[in-house]
């Protein structure tokens, strides 16, 4: 049986990892991937090229669940990509798990990606029309017929010719037998970084955290609309399929909120930094008497910091998780109340009993975990519990790449602040602002994708009656 933790928050759907000039590549892209395990646990795969052929393994789990030193041995080369998925309304099955390998007229290919392509339904039906097969229910396969289907020599133009009939969010990392090319769409949805390892080799992320795992130096962020390529013998060449700044860059503000770890540089800011900006900027819109400020771990942690530091009542840690809880667990029959959250947490009585509690959590979906969590709370003998969000109220689902609900399951999409409150048990509730979400980000530049929260979507190819049909590829 599922807790209902997780499924209460966004999910991130994976994230992808590359490296390049390196005699243990599979190694390293196995060490970066376990620095983004937080972006996916159902599936992991890596492809390795020798410069002659690409070997590959993929399986269903976490990294150190599908690989091990054998499986790492049998991939030899100098070149990897690797990929960690987060399933969302798409199968939970090996056919799924990517990379993507293929071998075609030209050769072979393999592809990551994170993101979500919002014109896939209409892509697929067109191959499949003309007598094309998929071996998979992911949006990711199509971008491969559209490379097989192109009819320009050179792997570099059959990719400009894939990325201008793709509509969505994409960072991709694509690997042949002598190159490694790294792509992200126009707006930039989803964070892409380069790196360059202390033995010369050139290293691609989602996030700067893998870089710091394998002690590689972070260079830059691959530009929204920017294709890199790195070849045999070459440095990184760059390529702006669309035009350079052809559209505003739209970044997913929720990485800062709370998908991305908050080690991690994204955007041009550091995650931490950004979450205790948010923090602090609650506490001034939502002020409140009480005793002491606590996080809903782990996500919350920096925001109650800003928080307590903004507002001088002195933080505690009154929750603490179990991080060694997997993603089931067999529920006795005799059920223990809140059973699906305490799992996973656990109140500190002495900590909380008899104290006016701030709690501070990155977002409310559903609204189910936020009420269990404050039931709990209040069985530790709190005697006031005042819920703060550092984020403000989700009120539409995301199209680009992030597993969410349905707009129907939204609880701020369809309750008052006050209704919520109310459902939740809270004494009082407070959401940060728009506005106050833009000034702690402010450090990061630019605008950003922040359509679940405004229903203001930078790509309006999708409607809410369209999202189950489309779900189906991913």
């Amino acid at each position: 049986m599922d807790t209902g933790f997780k499924r209460d928050k966004f999910n991130d759907e994976c994230g992808v990892f590359g490296v390049y000039g390196h005699p243990e590549a599979a190694n390293i892209a196995y060490l970066g991937l376990y620095a983004l395990q937080h972006r996916g646990q159902e599936s992991a795969g890596i492809v390795a090229s020798d410069g002659h052929r690409l070997g590959f393994h993929k399986g269903m789990g976490r990294v150190g669940d599908v690989f091990n030193g054998d499986v790492l041995g049998s991939l030899p080369g100098d070149s990897a990509i690797g990929h960690v998925r987060y399933s969302t309304a798409g199968e939970s099955h090996i056919r799924n798990a990517q990379p993507f390998v293929v071998e075609y007229s030209r050769g072979s290919i393999a592809v990551a990606h994170n993101g979500n392509l919002v014109n896939a339904a209409f892509l697929r039906d067109k191959f499949e029309a003309h007598g094309s097969l998929f071996q998979s229910s992911m949006d990711t396969e199509i971008i491969i017929h559209l490379i097989a289907s192109c009819y320009e020599n050179s792997i570099t133009d059959r990719i400009t010719y894939a990325l201008r009939e793709i509509k969505g969010a994409y960072s991709l990392l694509f690997l042949t037998e002598e190159m490694m090319i790294a792509a992200r769409d126009p707006h930039g949805f989803r964070p892409l970084s380069l790196g360059r390892h202390k033995g010369g080799a050139y290293v691609v992320a989602s996030e700067t955290c893998a870089f710091d795992l394998i002690e590689a130096e972070f260079v830059r962020d691959i530009a929204p609309g920017e294709m890199l390529v790195i070849g045999r013998g070459k440095g990184p060449a760059s390529y702006f399929p669309f035009g350079r700044g052809a559209v505003a860059p739209k970044p997913c503000v929720f990485e800062f909120i709370y998908f991305a770890r908050p080690d991690s540089t994204v955007f041009g800011a550091n995650v931490y930094d950004v979450r205790t900006r948010l923090g602090e900027r609650l506490a001034r819109e939502h002020p409140v008497k009480a005793d002491i400020v606590i996080p809903v771990p782990d996500s919350g942690v920096p925001a109650a910091i800003g928080f307590a530091r903004a507002s001088g009542i002195p933080f505690e840690m009154g929750i603490v998780r179990n991080h060694y809880v997997g993603r089931t667990f067999i529920e006795p029959k005799d059920s223990i109340r809140h059973f699906g959250v305490k799992i996973k947490l656990n109140a500190i009585r002495d900590v909380i009993r008899g104290k006016r509690v701030v709690v501070v959590d990155d977002s409310i979906v559903r609204g189910t975990t936020s009420r269990k969590i404050i039931r709990m709370i209040r069985d530790a003998g709190a005697a006031e519990v005042h819920m703060r969000i550092s984020s403000p109220p989700t009120v539409s689902a995301c199209h680009y790449g992030i597993d969410t609900p349905r707009v129907t399951e939204l609880i701020a999409a369809k309750k008052s602040n006050e209704e919520i409150r109310a459902f939740i048990t809270s004494d009082t509730l407070g959401y940060l602002s728009v506005a106050g979400l833009y000034g702690a980000v402010v450090a990061a530049g630019g605008s950003f994708c922040d359509a679940c929260f405004t229903r203001s979507y930078p790509v309006d190819a999708l409607n809410e009656e369209m999202v189950p049909q489309l779900a189906l590829f991913k």
